[in-house]
């Protein structure tokens, strides 16, 4: 970690007054959340759990369905807690200097942490409700995983009788309505793009950067790898994020 590139991020951050930010995985690492892809990866060491993250497969296999509900009754995210990197953004906001907060993570914490749903894009959605894959109707994840502990294997709608799954975005399934243009025009309007803990190697949501580029604002990366658009940034923060970013927002722990 250079202690120069932590203040030159630092600097630019104080001097944006509305700062737009994208978060990946690795800011939920310290709350106990593995990454995807990372050498203890959820999908490294359960090949399953990605298999069950493909619409296709999803839809076609109930085994595969079966099994994720089984995973996700087994309490596997109720231990989650927001940490410190979680919390200096809502610091971030409650000084009036969040524009959006844009996020590829699923776990909810953003939200537990007291971020404003009005300034968090969920990207990816979220595991913490539940959505029908044909009438679109979508209820606390709760209230699916009671039916699950009380025998039923492979939930369906109470409304249409359509399949449930979570309501995250599984590969080869549409984002939701309005969120990618939320994500990109706050990349535009901001003054400052600063992403935590993502690779920006998943598209279409990395394509913030390269809005935030056309739009002359800086961009700073903070993650604990390489990424993607290390090129694209004005600054690269590499290191532990729950130490670092307090520091680059100037608030919080």
């Amino acid at each position: 970690m250079s202690e120069e590139s932590v203040a030159r991020a630092a600097a630019l951050v104080t001097a944006a007054e509305q700062v737009t930010v994208l978060t990946g995985a690795g800011i939920s690492t310290d709350s106990g959340i593995p990454d995807f892809r990372g050498p203890n990866g959820i999908w490294t060491l359960n090949p399953a759990a990605e298999r069950a993250s493909n619409l296709q497969v999803y839809v076609s296999d109930p085994e595969v369905r079966r099994a994720n509900w089984q995973v996700m009754a087994s309490g596997v995210w109720d231990d989650a807690r927001p940490n410190v990197g979680h919390e200096v953004l809502v610091d971030l906001e409650q000084a009036g200097r969040l524009h959006t907060l844009v996020t590829q993570n699923v776990d909810g914490l953003h939200l537990m942490a007291g971020t404003s749903p009005g300034r968090l894009v969920e990207v990816h959605g979220t595991v913490r409700r539940s959505m029908c894959l044909d009438c679109g109707v979508q209820a606390p994840i709760a209230e699916v995983l009671e039916r699950v502990l009380a025998g039923e294997e492979d939930p369906h709608c109470l409304d249409c009788g359509g399949l449930l799954k979570r309501a995250t975005v599984s590969f080869g399934q549409q984002l939701f309505d309005g969120d990618l243009d939320r994500a990109l025009l706050a990349a535009r309007e901001g003054d400052l793009l600063l992403t935590v803990g993502t690779t920006l190697g998943v598209g279409p949501v990395n394509l913030m950067v390269d809005v935030a580029v056309q739009a002359r604002n800086p961009v700073v990366v903070l993650n604990a790898e390489p990424t993607e658009m290390d090129h694209a940034a004005d600054v690269v923060v590499r290191g532990q994020i729950a130490d670092l970013l307090p520091a680059i927002l100037g608030c919080g722990s």
